[in-house]
């Protein structure tokens, strides 16, 4: 048997040992975690990541104020068809229109000041929030649709994701004589926007300058 007084060392010296083990343990996780880093492009990718909400511009709800809302001249105006009705839009939407077709899907209006970072980079934001890769101004080329309105001529896309739960996205953009660019977007699942779009596009073909 030990004397006391060793017995008493022994345990302390026992207790000072698993102290240091455990402030090492958590030494090292710490030094882990505060060496891990995530890829710019998987951050910038994340359907979470502010970039998803406009591209080059402040997202909704952020310390930004959003753009103001036109007036007048430069206020688009549209008439909706039968069973569809409008609700005020709120941070970078201008208005929502909600559809009488059962199933997830929505038509959303934004209006930004500017070309809003170009046609391409905004068609390719789109394709990128159902999952589609970019496309070169070539293909961009390609998929446009003109559609004509008292408004002027919008460019229309329509594109579908890829897999089994398919999402579809018809978008079409226009610019305004006071310099703004508006973009109307129907997008949902595929069967329920594929019903909607015949109403969509005659809201398009409908837009005039108040």
């Amino acid at each position: 048997m030990f004397p006391r007084h060793s017995r008493s060392f022994i345990a302390k010296a026992s207790f000072l040992a698993g102290t240091g083990l455990l402030a090492l343990a958590v030494g090292c996780g710490r030094d882990q975690v505060s060496h891990y880093r995530v890829p710019k492009e998987a951050v910038a990718d994340h359907p979470d990541h502010p970039g998803h909400e406009m591209e080059g511009m402040p997202p909704a709800g952020g310390d930004m104020p959003a753009p103001p809302r036109p007036a007048g001249a430069g206020a688009l105006k549209w008439s909706l068809p039968k069973g569809w009705s409008e609700v005020p839009g709120e941070g970078m939407r201008f208005a929502t229109f909600k559809s009488p077709i059962q199933g997830r899907h929505e038509a959303t209006v934004v209006v930004l000041p500017g070309a809003a970072g170009g046609e391409l980079a905004n068609v390719n934001r789109w394709r990128g929030q159902i999952g589609l890769g970019p496309i070169d101004e070539a293909a961009l080329a390609a998929a446009r649709v003109v559609v004509k309105s008292k408004a002027g001529a919008l460019n229309v896309y329509d594109f579908t994701s890829e897999g089994q739960a398919k999402s579809r996205m018809v978008a079409g953009l226009i610019s305004t004589p006071d310099g703004n660019t508006w973009f109307l977007k129907l997008t949902g699942d595929a069967g329920p926007v594929a019903k909607a779009k015949p109403d969509f596009m005659r809201i398009l073909e409908s837009l005039r300058l108040d």
